[in-house]
């Protein structure tokens, strides 16, 4: 295993920035200081003017395997991911087959051992009839990020819609329950009032369908039922401004029992993008008009959202060009995120200290992960360095997601990752990949 030091960077890390060595041996961060003496055993690696990040953890991703391949793998999406920024994800359930079974669970962590460039952990999936075994996560629960239910549209038997199966799930999970919150019957009954319009339908009309109040209703719901049990809830990609009055920051993260997320597309777009964009920003839960940005901003950055996820969810070229009602909802995102919020850094609209945070230790904080999420001397060296004066353009070319295409495709971004190191590995410099070790599966403090 390769050792490292990393010279002159400045480093970023729980709430400051600072100028110094980090040196890497054995996988892990053995010293931090203002200037290590180091023999010719390690690498030197010149930081002078750029940024050492904890690599970004994403913990809501969609990479296809089993079964869907011809529109992502685990092996390309981890690949694009680290060249990204992200050295760690946690991919969610909804395969060919769903995730329903602990065996089929264990069959994607064996595909992650073989072939992720980054580190990993997958989601146990839940439908109304599959209660016993998702229960038997609680046996895994520092070696499972945590159990995903969606309460609300999805495919393949994944929608719990069964009030008895979510008592019991939500009274007797041990781990994490990660929730994906739509009311299925809002949004079919605004389905069913924009057909009646008789008008052709486009993605224009996607926030109107799956609405506001679809996304309320479902997390509301969601929030009562986990303070009955005293439940610890996640809710994934928050989308609107009247779900932000369900999340308080009056407690540190470590003591909330019920934590939020945002992505970075909710973020980024509004319901105007629509006109340019159409069907390759169409995704669940939707983009929307424009105060819900603004509104998701503002807690994001007074810790009532309090992690930035992208739910990664590629779909070909193909099924992003059918027409609104049959065109598939998602957004590939993973090589972009970390640098889309660099660019808010430049912009003004976020610290990089903040950004860190976010998308770093509070994910670890959030989900209990063992030894990462932090540039702390006995951690595992999942670490980034970052030009922040090196810009680049989304080009077809550069974008390593297998279905090849981006929704943000020919923006200029002004920052970019030059090294990223998972487990101390560096398996990604300057545009060309180290694959000859892999992501290591994460374990949870729990």
């Amino acid at each position: 295993m390769h050792k490292y030091i990393i010279r002159n960077a400045q480093i970023v890390n729980e709430g400051r920035i600072f100028t110094g060595d980090v040196l890497i041996n054995d996988g892990r961060i053995e010293k931090i200081d203002s200037q290590i003496n180091a023999t010719s055993a390690y690498r030197e690696i010149n930081a002078e003017g750029k940024y050492l990040l904890p690599g970004a953890i994403d913990d809501q991703v969609h990479f296809r395997e089993p079964g869907l391949t011809h529109k992502a793998n685990i092996y390309t999406e981890a690949k694009a991911a680290v060249a990204g920024g992200v050295t760690s994800f946690m991919e969610m359930p909804n395969t060919q087959p769903p995730v329903f079974t602990q065996e089929l669970l264990e069959q994607k962590y064996a595909i992650g051992a073989n072939t992720a460039l980054a580190n990993y952990s997958f989601f146990m999936g839940t439908s109304n009839d599959n209660i016993e075994e998702v229960l038997k996560t609680n046996e895994k629960k520092q070696d499972v990020c945590g159990v995903k239910i969606f309460m609300g549209s999805s495919t393949g038997g994944l929608l719990v819609d069964s009030p008895l199966a979510l008592e019991k799930i939500f009274s007797a999970s041990e781990v994490l329950i990660a929730t994906h919150c739509e009311d299925e019957r809002v949004i079919r009954r605004n389905l069913e009032a924009a057909k009646a319009s008789g008008r052709t339908l486009t993605a224009a009309d996607h926030p109107i369908i799956r609405d506001e109040e679809a996304c309320f209703e479902s997390s509301f719901f969601a929030v009562q039922i986990a303070k009955k049990h005293n439940t610890r809830l996640h809710i994934l990609h928050i989308s609107t401004e009247k779900e932000l009055q369900l999340f308080s920051n009056m407690l540190p993260l470590e003591e909330k029992r019920i934590t939020s997320e945002v992505c970075v597309h909710h973020l980024h777009f509004t319901a105007d993008d629509y006109a340019q964009k159409g069907n390759l920003i169409k995704c669940n839960p939707a983009i929307k008009a424009g105060h819900n940005r603004e509104a998701l901003w503002k807690a994001l950055l007074d810790d009532r959202l309090d992690i930035i996820a992208t739910d990664h969810a590629p779909h070909t070229w193909e099924e992003k060009q059918e027409d609104y009602l049959h065109a598939h909802a998602g957004l590939p995102l993973v090589q972009h995120s970390l640098p889309l919020m660099l660019h808010y850094v430049k912009e003004g609209r976020i610290s990089l200290e903040k950004v860190v945070e976010k998308m770093s230790h509070a994910v670890a904080r959030c989900f209990q992960i063992a030894e990462r999420g932090f540039i702390r001397e006995g951690y595992y060296a999942d670490l980034v360095l970052v030009d922040m004066n090196q810009g680049f353009t989304i080009t077809r070319e550069n974008i390593l997601h297998k279905c090849g295409w981006s929704p943000m495709e020919g923006m200029h971004f002004p920052a970019s990752v030059t090294h990223t190191f998972v487990s101390g590995h560096l398996v990604y410099e300057n545009g060309r990949f180290d694959e000859s070790r892999k992501g290591m599966r994460l374990k949870f403090d729990r």
